[in-house]
């Protein structure tokens, strides 16, 4: 087998690896994660992890694309997959750069489908999935900070016309902060913020 070293190519002004024998470039880009804030009335629904990293922690049904699926595609497979949920998409509620792991997370807010009560359950990748309103939300065991990024944007469009996407918050606009071992809890939403 070819070993592949590191080297800016011909024509490149990037480091890469290329392979000794035949020259073959292989390109290390960012990888696309898509999930849902998924909303009944005032309640987000959340996943408890099953899988590492973080497991035991909470997150949105969100991760990786597959090859030959759209966004929307690949946030509702996710949604089935980790919440055993089939949802409809409003829109794309919040874009995120995670520089320091090479991750582009597109976050959509969406609704279960069907009439009646919401129909979800556990799936392989998560231990338990619940339905939590703003104050319930377990802030001190959110899996990244990306999830808390979502949840605020939820809270902050609300039910209304989404608009243009959220993004990284000012303080971390490339998303190369890591979850403090404490995060902090959001503020508390107060009067019609509540109301999503």
């Amino acid at each position: 087998m070819s070993a592949f070293t590191r080297k800016i190519p011909e024509g490149d002004n990037h480091e890469r690896l290329v392979c000794g024998d035949c020259g073959f470039i292989a390109y290390e880009n960012p990888k696309v994660v898509v999930g849902t804030v998924v909303v009944h009335g005032d309640k987000v629904l959340m996943c408890r992890r099953a899988i590492e990293p973080r497991l035991g922690f909470w997150t949105l049904p969100a991760g990786f694309m597959e090859l030959g699926e759209t966004m929307e595609e690949g946030a509702a497979r996710e949604a089935f997959e980790e919440a055993e949920a089939r949802i409809d998409l409003d829109g794309v509620l919040a874009m995120f750069s995670i520089a320091r792991i090479g991750q582009v997370q597109v976050i959509f807010r969406g609704r279960f489908a069907g009439e009646g009560p919401p129909a979800f359950a556990a799936g392989s990748e998560s231990l338990e999935v619940a339905l939590f309103a703003w104050d319930e939300i377990p802030w001190d065991e959110i899996a990244f900070p990306s999830v808390t990024w979502a949840l605020n944007a939820w809270r902050d469009r609300g039910r209304g016309t989404l608009g243009p996407p959220a993004g990284n918050p000012s303080d971390d606009p490339r998303g190369v902060h890591r979850l403090a071992s404490s995060a902090p809890v959001p503020p508390a939403a107060t009067g019609s913020e509540t109301e999503l």
